[in-house]
């Protein structure tokens, strides 16, 4: 990974990450949420933004034998501002089951529904895992502009 520049963010990547995405000015170090986050010149973001990244199969192990402790972090995630969950993965794969899995597709997606509404928790199925890099790194910079904007007083951003 690069050092980072002094005009681009830092995007943080966790220690335990075991595929990382390959972003701009990434850094590996500890995060206590989240397997990216992001600090900029003025800030670091590690309290306030965090993407926990899934793939396919990692996302069916979470629904059944790694359930408690991903509900875990999932209560973890929805204390951060600009959490998110993104998923190497579409619809139709989550539908389709997994062949690592007995975990039936109906359980998965209830659990995708119910968690997305238990915690407030933004959740993305990217389709792929180029998509989730992308889509990861689009999250945590829009995060930062709008933590900058102060729009989080329930209403929505002004047009404009």
């Amino acid at each position: 990974m690069n050092a980072p520049s002094k005009a681009e963010p830092t995007i943080w990547v966790d220690s335990r990450e075991q595929l990382p995405y390959l972003l701009p000015n990434a850094q590996v170090t500890s995060l206590k949420t989240g397997d990216y986050s992001i600090a900029t010149a003025d800030r670091d973001y590690r309290d306030v933004i965090a993407v926990e990244r899934k793939s396919h199969a990692d996302f069916v192990m979470c629904v059944g034998a790694e359930r408690e402790r991903f509900e875990r972090c999932l209560a973890r995630l929805a204390m951060m501002e600009y959490p998110a969950l993104v998923l190497e993965c579409g619809l139709s794969d989550l539908l389709a089951g997994t062949r690592y899995s007995a975990v039936h597709p109906n359980s998965v997606i209830g659990s995708l529904i119910g968690w997305s509404t238990k915690y407030r928790l933004p959740i993305w199925l990217a389709g792929n895992r180029e998509h989730a890099a992308l889509v990861t790194e689009k999250i945590l910079r829009a995060a930062v502009k709008y933590h900058g904007e102060g729009v989080d007083d329930g209403q929505p951003p002004a047009a404009g």
